[in-house]
C-alpha cells in the first residue's frame, strides 16, 4: 500500500513515517503542502493520504477538498494539533475519514489507520 504523508513540517513528516515503517507500511511518498501533495497524488499509485491541517500555500482542508472535488475516494486521515470539536466537524465535513490530534501514540494511528482500511 502507497500511503501518502503530507505536513509542512519535516520534522513530523519523518515521526509519521518512522511510525508507519514500525507498524508496517514502508511505501510512503512525502510532500511539504497541499499543492505539493496534489502533485505527488498525479503521479498516480496512492492508495491513502494522511495529511496535516495548518500548511503554507495549501492547507489541510483545501487539499482535501481538491482531492475530493476531483472524485478522488481515496482514505484520508488528518493529524493535527486542531482539537476544537468545531475543528474536527469541519474536517469531517470537507471529505476527511478520521483524525488524529498531535501528539499521537503508534498505536493510536496503528488503529486509526486499521478502521480507514477495514
Amino acid at each position: 500500500m502507497k500511503i501518502l504523508v503530507v505536513d509542512d513540517s519535516s520534522t513530523m513528516r519523518r515521526i509519521i513515517i518512522n511510525t508507519l515503517s514500525r507498524i508496517g507500511y514502508t511505501n510512503v511518498v512525502e510532500a511539504e503542502h497541499g499543492k505539493a501533495g496534489l502533485e505527488k497524488l498525479a503521479q498516480g499509485g496512492v492508495e491513502m493520504i494522511i495529511t496535516d491541517w495548518n500548511m503554507p500555500e495549501m492547507d489541510g482542508l483545501e487539499f482535501v477538498g481538491a482531492v475530493r472535488s476531483g472524485g478522488g475516494t481515496l482514505p484520508i486521515l488528518m493529524v493535527t494539533t486542531n482539537a476544537a470539536k468545531e475543528d474536527i466537524v469541519s474536517a469531517l465535513q470537507a471529505g476527511v475519514n478520521n483524525y488524529v490530534v498531535k501528539p499521537f501514540t503508534p498505536d493510536t494511528l496503528k488503529e486509526k489507520i486499521e478502521s480507514l482500511l477495514g
